[in-house]
């Protein structure tokens, strides 16, 4: 399988000057203002030049796997790209609000578009995505009301390892007075990673329920162990329309009732634009149906923004359910393929509007939750 941008970045010999060459995306980061207190070095074009460089001289670097190395340049690469579209002056100095979130975002829509010219796979996308979301997570972790929980969810998606080494790049990778400062809240980050077992891999919970129950209850200890009383599984399905999830419940649906809000909309006569709310009320009752009589369901609609979810997982979960999210993506040629030959076209501008507000499932949200792509 091509691997484009991979090939580029270890071609190129890990120089960002280079890579912003094949890749003018990066180029935008040219002119975007930051703040002198923090980024004295300039744009953010030439901090993420800076910080590009400092990962290649950090001594863990060579000890690196070869697929680690170029997915990690490549997070450093984009990893301020969310600045491109929040930048603003807030009382006088220049703010980059929620530019992680989305940087991450974008970063996917990116790739997920432009598919044959960055080549990735999706575990690799993934992977340099969630290093894009978390990269200020190191700095910052400890101004959190529950640090603890900020890192093991963080570890739920990535290997916090990697993440110290692009947070600590990141943090070299500039001009400002309290560089010293930054590097060792970065080093507690490392500190408390290892101590708390989540430096190469995610955290061992007891059982899938009490991992899901950490992720859900505030003050519950990781370390506890619950008693799963679940007693019965909902499916709950996430993707864009044209994903495959109708063809999925034909192949795979095991003969579970399913409740799918595009055939309500069809049985209650509303068209898509309107009256969301009717159709979606329409759906939690018949769900609680199944839910009354701990009837195992699949729940059909494209779910992908995570407070939406959440929310859901909360309702089947209070009814002693074992949730699982299963999201499935298509290519994104192949997505606007199937919508050419679909009975219901959906304008392409909704399309694209929904592929910006993608959520992607994390692990933590709920008993268990797998991605295909």
């Amino acid at each position: 399988m091509c691997q484009e941008i991979l090939k580029e970045i270890r071609s190129c010999g890990f120089s960002f000057q280079k890579l912003s060459g094949k890749y003018p995306e990066l180029n935008l980061l040219k002119n975007i203002p930051q703040n002198p207190t923090y980024h004295g070095e300039g744009d953010v074009y030439r901090h993420t030049e800076m910080v590009c460089g400092r990962l290649l001289s950090l001594p863990e670097w060579r000890e690196l796997e070869n697929e680690e190395q170029e997915l990690l340049f490549l997070a450093a690469a984009f990893h301020d790209m969310g600045k491109i579209y929040c930048t603003k002056q807030e009382d006088g100095s220049w703010v980059s609000p929620r530019h992680t979130i989305i940087g991450e975002k974008r970063f996917r829509q990116q790739v997920y578009r432009n598919a044959e010219q960055f080549g990735l796979t999706f575990s690799q996308r993934e992977t340099a995505a969630r290093l894009i979301r978390y990269h200020g997570l190191p700095v910052w972790f400890w101004t959190k009301k529950r640090t603890e929980f900020q890192l093991l969810q963080a570890a739920e998606s990535i290997p916090l390892r990697l993440l110290y080494l692009l947070s600590k790049a990141d943090v070299q990778g500039r001009v400002a007075e309290d560089i010293c400062k930054l590097e060792e809240q970065v080093e507690l980050f490392a500190d408390y990673a290892k101590e708390l077992g989540i430096w190469e891999q995610s955290y061992g919970f007891a059982n899938a329920y009490t991992k899901f129950q950490y992720f859900q209850r505030e003050g519950l200890r990781h370390n506890a162990v619950l008693y799963d009383d679940t007693e019965f599984d909902v499916l709950l399905l996430s993707g864009l329309p044209l994903a495959g999830k109708d063809s999925w419940i034909a192949q795979q649906g095991m003969e579970l009732p399913v409740v799918s809000l595009d055939a309500i909309r069809e049985q209650l006569g509303v068209s898509p634009a309107k009256n969301s709310g009717k159709v979606a009320q329409a759906g939690t009752e018949r769900a609680r149906e199944y839910l009354r009589r701990k009837q195992p369901f699949i729940w059909n609609a494209t779910n992908i923004i995570q407070e939406t979810r959440q929310r859901l997982v909360s309702l089947f979960a209070g009814y002693g359910a074992r949730v699982h999210i299963l999201y499935l993506e298509v290519p994104y040629q192949e997505l606007l393929d199937r919508n050419q030959k679909r009975d219901r076209y959906i304008p392409q501008s909704v399309l694209e509007e929904m592929i910006r507000k993608v959520e992607m499932p994390a692990p933590w949200e709920a008993y268990e939750v797998i991605c295909r792509g």
